[in-house]
């Protein structure tokens, strides 16, 4: 059964006429995210597989890009994923023990995924937001000058959103 809908497979020509014939990788990146989205935030192999037909591409062109990226998930994930970033700016500014301090508080270690399904930590390269350190992307938002306290009232703020 195809993950991707008819509107799904009319948004992907619209996305590859974007591009030169010859040149259908070029709208891997935003037709994966596309399947992301419509996959519950992640990409098995079968939807990996039915975009590479789509976009005429071999099936390890399509892993290559989304095993390379971090936005891009390979299992399946909480409704909320915090990526911290991990790199030398937000670990001198206190990542690390950010990290910590979310493991302890969700009972997760990085790439895991709490039991209730709300939450999922990744630890990311540089999210280019080196200033404002440290910091995570929650969902399509940075959260910057991260704190212990700030991050618990994130996770507040996620569990009380669904329960909405």
């Amino acid at each position: 059964m195809s993950k991707f809908t008819e509107e799904m497979k009319v948004e992907v020509t619209r996305i590859m006429d974007r591009y030169p014939e010859g040149k259908q990788k070029s709208a891997l990146i935003p037709v994966l995210l596309m399947a992301q989205d419509a996959s519950e935030g992640w990409l098995s192999p079968e939807v990996m597989d039915e975009t590479a037909a789509l976009l005429g591409l071999e099936p390890i062109e399509v892993y290559e890009v989304a095993t390379f990226y971090s936005m891009f998930n390979l299992q399946p994930v909480g409704r909320h994923v915090f990526e911290v970033c991990q790199t030398g700016p937000c670990m001198l500014n206190g990542s690390d023990a950010l990290i910590a301090h979310i493991q302890h508080r969700l009972g997760i270690g990085v790439g895991e995924t709490t039991p209730d399904g709300l939450f999922t930590l990744k630890t990311v390269e540089c999210l280019g937001a080196c200033g404002y350190a440290p910091m995570m992307q929650l969902g399509k938002h940075y959260r910057e000058h991260l704190t212990p306290e700030k991050v618990d009232a994130l996770i507040e703020a996620c569990r009380n959103m669904t329960m909405a």
